[in-house]
């Protein structure tokens, strides 16, 4: 049995949740899974739907890290056919007692503190004590190393991607809609925080859409800078030519994604958030669209620069805008979208968990 401790997990939606349920449902097919994950508003029908069993823990914050501890602790005592921990995030190991083999996933953010300080000391005690820490990316290991991870413990592992899903008619139709019949489309599949730089993308549409007067530019997806976001493009006299959509479920997003020309997140580095890799990238390649990341952070391990889409500084607004001219330029997008496309089947879970059996 494995036993996957999480505070990640859908119904939650995000990259993390996605992360830890692929990797579940994946070794789910290999071996007998059992999942601690932390409660979630309308968790049950999702639940019941799985194939394996999960027990969530609700309560204050503070509390329920707590509970749920003294419920993992108590599970490993009493069930002595446990052959591995599997556990999303440091902290989730921070009150477990158990000599069975523990595995931790490192994403960046959450390691990026300076070394010395009072969290750098708390994650590196644990974190060197585990038996395998899995990078999620070249980036995310060389930041480990430079905060005092062991080396020797640390093993680079992407995230993985289901099979790409079957575009339905429906959510094709409504998804030509949304693009109002303009041709030149950008998209972000994203929280809205400054991390993400949809900020820069915006500003360098201000002179975009002089040369392409077709050019439309959607974000999905929720956060504290959708506020500021609007008013940018208000101000900007942009609103034909950016959208906002949030709360739409899966199939139209994708539909969204695979009618995009390209897709864009030039991250940078904002405080100590730091993109660790961008499995968007990924998801978007599936439907051969290439993306345009930032050279702060792993997104250099999702796209091949110059072949797959363009690395560029999130920071420079001219490589921002130069980037995006390149592929929308006689329809480069297309030449980059294949090999995008090819790419993305790299990360397939199929080929990824094959990755995690070898350390298991």
């Amino acid at each position: 049995m494995f036993l996957i401790l999480t505070r990640n997990f859908p119904p939650d939606v995000g990259g993390m949740q996605n992360l830890m349920y692929g990797l579940t449902n994946a070794l789910s097919k290999i071996n007998i899974v059992k999942v601690f994950a932390d409660y979630h508003e309308n968790y049950s029908i999702f639940d019941n739907s799985l194939n394996f069993s999960i027990e969530r823990v609700g309560g204050p914050k503070l509390l329920r890290k707590y509970r749920k501890s003294y419920l993992i602790n108590n599970f490993l005592k009493n069930n002595k056919n446990i052959e591995c921990v599997i556990a999303d995030h440091w902290k989730s190991l921070e009150l477990i007692n158990t000599n069975k083999k523990k595995i931790c996933l490192i994403h960046s953010k959450e390691i990026n503190h300076k070394k010395g300080s009072r969290q750098n000391r708390k994650f590196t005690k644990i974190l060197n004590n585990v038996d395998h820490v899995i990078s999620n990316s070249v980036f995310t290991k060389k930041l480990a190393i430079s905060v005092g991870i062991n080396e020797n413990k640390i093993s680079v592992i992407n995230p993985g991607i289901d099979d790409v899903r079957e575009i339905s008619k429906s959510n094709a139709e409504e998804a030509e809609k949304i693009f109002k019949g303009k041709t030149n489309r950008l998209i972000t599949v994203s929280r809205f925080d400054k991390r993400k730089n949809h900020e820069k993308v915006i500003m360098a549409l201000r002179n975009l859409k002089e040369l392409y007067p077709s050019i439309i530019y959607v974000c999905i997806g929720y956060g504290d800078e959708e506020k500021n976001l609007k008013k940018l493009v208000n101000e900007l006299n942009l609103n034909n030519h950016v959208l906002f959509l949030k709360n739409i479920e899966t199939g139209l997003k994708n539909a969204l994604l695979s009618k995009s020309n390209i897709f864009i997140m030039p991250s940078v580095i904002h405080n100590k958030s730091v993109e660790g890799f961008g499995i968007s990238y990924i998801e978007a390649a599936q439907y051969g669209v290439p993306s345009i990341g930032g050279k702060d952070g792993g997104a250099s391990d999702a796209i091949i620069h110059e072949k797959t889409g363009i690395i560029c500084d999130g920071n420079n607004l001219e490589e921002i805008y130069s980037s995006i001219d390149k592929l929308l330029k006689d329809h480069r997008y297309k030449e980059y979208g294949k090999a995008a496309k090819e790419y993305s089947e790299n990360f397939n879970w199929k080929k990824i968990i094959k990755n995690y059996q070898k350390i298991l």
